[in-house]
Order: C-alpha cells, then sequence, then structure tokens
C-alpha cells in the first residue's frame, strides 16, 4: 500500500538524507515538506535559516512546502496547538504519514509518536539506528554540501559556524562531538546533493552569538556550478 509521506524539512542534511532515502522506496509517495518558522524573525526554527533559502530548497527538491509560524519564544503549547492544526489539515489533504530525519535520540522518537498517536497519520524515521560515523561519509561521498549554520559552543568548536560540513570536518570532529551533530552540536544548511535539481548559492553573512548559540547568518549567494 502506498504511504503519502509529508517530511519534517528543518533545512538540514539529516532531513535532506531522509527525503533522499525516501525517494528509494517504491511504497513512498512524497507529498511535500514541512517547517517551523520564527514568526518574528521570519527564520527556520533552531536553524536560523532565512525563509528565502527554505523556499530555494524547495524550488529546487521540486515539493511543495509547507511553514507552520510559530512565535519566538514559544511556549510548548503552543508549538503544540499549531502542531496539532497543521497534522488535522495534513489528514485531510490525504496524507498518512509524517516522516522525520531523527538518528537515535529515544526521547524525541517517543515525543513524535506520542504526538501522532490517534491522529491518522504514522511516523516513519528513514535513518533510524544507523551508526551516524558512516552515515555522515555516505552524505559527503554522495554529494552531499551543506554549511553549518549554528553550533553550541558547549559541545562544539564555536569556529564551525559558517563552515562546510565536508569530509575535512569529519576527519578532525573531537571525541565526544557527533558526527551528525544528533545532541544539537551543530546545525546545517543543505545547499546541494543529489536530492536537488540544482544547487542553492550562499554566501556566509555575520557570525552572531545569541541565546547561547553561535549563528551563521546565510545570505542568498551566487548558485556554484556541480
Amino acid at each position: 500500500m502506498t504511504k503519502r509521506v509529508m517530511l519534517s524539512w528543518s533545512s538540514g542534511k539529516d532531513s535532506a538524507w531522509a527525503l533522499q532515502r525516501l525517494r528509494a522506496d517504491p511504497d513512498v509517495e512524497l507529498a511535500g515538506l514541512f517547517t517551523t518558522v520564527n514568526r518574528e524573525f521570519d527564520r527556520v526554527a533552531m536553524h536560523g535559516v532565512r525563509r528565502s533559502l527554505l523556499e530555494a530548497q524547495a524550488a529546487s527538491i521540486g515539493l511543495p512546502l509547507q511553514t507552520i509560524p510559530i512565535p519566538h519564544p514559544c511556549p510548548n503549547e503552543e508549538y503544540e496547538a499549531a502542531m496539532s492544526a497543521f497534522v488535522a489539515r495534513a489528514k485531510a489533504g490525504g496524507v498518512t504519514h509524517f516522516a522525520f530525519g531523527d538518528l537515535f535520540l529515544e526521547d524525541i522518537r517517543r515525543y513524535r509518536e506520542q504526538k501522532l498517536a490517534g491522529t491518522g497519520i504514522e511516523p516513519l524515521f528513514p535513518l533510524w539506528g544507523e551508526a551516524t560515523r558512516a552515515l555522515a561519509q555516505e552524505m559527503v561521498a554522495h554529494g552531499l554540501r551543506a554549511a553549518i549554520t549554528c553550533v553550541d559552543p558547549k559541545q562544539a568548536p564555536r569556529e564551525w559556524a559558517g563552515r562546510m560540513f565536508d569530509g575535512e570536518l569529519l576527519a578532525a570532529m573531537p571525541e565526544g562531538v557527533d558526527p551528525c551533530g544528533e545532541r544539537g552540536e551543530f546545525h546545517t544548511f543543505v545547499c546541494d546533493g543529489p536530492m536537488f535539481r540544482e544547487p542553492v548559492g550562499v554566501a556566509v553573512g555575520e557570525i552572531v552569538e545569541r541565546d547561547g548559540f553561535v549563528f551563521a547568518d546565510l545570505l542568498p549567494g551566487i548558485r556554484a556550478a556541480r
């Protein structure tokens, strides 16, 4: 039976690789992407990515994008109300599954499963349980290009903000940092890969520290040739 799937799209590498896996599944029909966007800054929540770049990704992927506006700061009850309303709309539109790029954090998976229980939409985790170093190396080897948009300086070097996620970074990754940043060490913005029709041009702008995190402000840039 065909699964009609919407993918939770963070703009980062794990959701991009989940998309790659879903596209290889003959039982999956991709209905689109969905992303929470901070209303105050008009950026992807946590990753700090501008809406214009988010929309450029969706255009290159060739899937419709649904944005879910949330306040800043966002109390959990407001987040859950916004998501509940979105789930109801997706179900009414024929969506049967939501997919997530989660890798190994059990509490995050349980939370998603609990919130979707009884809604008529089932969760999918295409990358769940994979060894993260091998997964990161697979991404890089297959042409995924991503810029680091946010770093938690308590867990990873602040100098990574604005760097590319590549083989050089993986080779020099300190002990204790997950190669995919699954514990929140860093977040990324994917600008090219096999899931894209064409690269999304970006340039690194200002590096700022806010709320205990270091952000690289990515700007629309010249599209690089493959």
